[in-house]
């Protein structure tokens, strides 16, 4: 099951709004007999390109995969056909598939077909490698991870200015995250005042990177660097009810831009709803605190990063920073900055 999650690993940035997937096939005395991973939505399935590198000696043979194996037929066949139709004895997974389509169903005909199944190996690893995908799934909005750079005396940045925080190593491992997640989003302040083009430079991105700006007051022009960025993927501009139909508004679609009005009263997770009807399943908030403090105050934040820098401000605008009392915190040192991370675990 290792393998299969190293396997799956491979999608990362290139499946959605499909799961990551990674599957091996081990033949009754012991021997890897074929392996795949799910690269890119609409192509093969991991099951299905472990069991045709399997061959023949599929039979009597055991699956593993890091998620249950569909039932359902959309732009690829059901893959518990083709086990089935493998002679596979047993399948092991890690994770049940939450879609509803299929939520235990692959189980189910696996079983009535005569194949062992069991579940729940490696279930943590699996379920936070498809944090994502779940999220998306269960809680119909994208898993949001909120992103803060902070300088060693607590500040986020300048009033007026345009103020660098990090340092090369965290920036290119940040940008590698640009090039996995759906969408980016930051606040009108951020535009503003930094002007930034919001596309991943320092690390290969295959498919458009949705980029999402929270301008309640309509306050962005298109004279902003990222309107000269719609190759790279589409921006979305949040507004408030009032601003929706200014020039401006006008000004921007004609630009290029998506508009739409949030209401007034719980922007953010109508905000939300609206990116995971557009297959949005990962969405990384990059700033500044006013934003930050939003998405944390509405209840959607599934993950924390917080780059402590060496850099001192001595004046400025106060970042947001969330308390990661009772979190599980993971720490990583890229150069001179220090990348502290934890999940925000719910009930709900």
């Amino acid at each position: 099951m290792e393998r299969a999650l190293f396997l799956a690993e491979r999608g990362r940035g290139t499946t959605s709004p499909n799961p990551m997937v990674g599957a091996v096939v081990v033949s009754s005395d012991g021997i890897v007999v074929g392996q795949g991973a799910h690269r890119v939505a609409g192509g093969p399935h991991a099951e299905v390109i472990a069991l045709d590198a399997a061959g023949p000696r599929a039979r009597g043979a055991t699956l593993y995969c890091t998620l249950e194996p569909c039932c359902h037929r959309g732009r690829t066949l059901p893959c518990v056909d083709r086990v089935v139709e493998a002679g596979i004895a047993r399948v092991v997974t890690a994770l049940e598939d939450p879609n509803p389509r299929v939520a235990g169903g692959g189980f189910a005909f696996l079983r009535a077909h005569g194949v062992r199944v069991e579940t729940g190996v490696e279930l943590a690893a699996a379920a936070r490698q498809n944090a994502a995908f779940v999220t998306w799934i269960v809680r119909r909005r994208p898993h949001v991870t909120l992103k803060v750079a902070v300088s060693r005396d607590g500040f986020a940045g300048r009033d007026d200015e345009s103020v660098k925080l990090t340092g090369g190593p965290v920036d290119r491992a940040m940008h590698r995250q640009r090039a996995a997640v759906d969408a980016i989003a930051v606040g009108s302040t951020s535009v503003l005042v930094d002007d930034p083009q919001l596309t991943a430079r320092l690390a290969y991105r295959q498919r458009p990177l949705v980029r999402v700006v929270f301008d309640r007051r309509g306050r962005v022009t298109p004279a902003a660097r990222l309107f000269e960025t719609l190759n790279d993927g589409p921006v979305i501009m949040c507004v408030g009810q009032a601003a929706a139909g200014s020039a401006r508004a006008e000004a921007l679609r004609n630009a290029g831009a998506t508009v739409i009005a949030l209401p007034d009263a719980d922007p953010i997770p109508a905000a939300l709803r609206m990116l995971a009807e557009r297959d949005v399943l990962s969405l990384l908030v990059e700033g500044g605190p006013t934003l930050h403090r939003a998405v944390w105050d509405a209840g959607v934040v599934d993950r924390v990063q917080v780059i402590e820098t060496a850099v001192a401000l001595e004046s400025g605008i106060r970042a947001f920073v969330p308390s990661a009392a009772g979190a599980s915190v993971t720490r990583h040192r890229y150069g001179a900055d220090e990348l502290v991370e934890w999940d925000v675990h719910r009930t709900d």
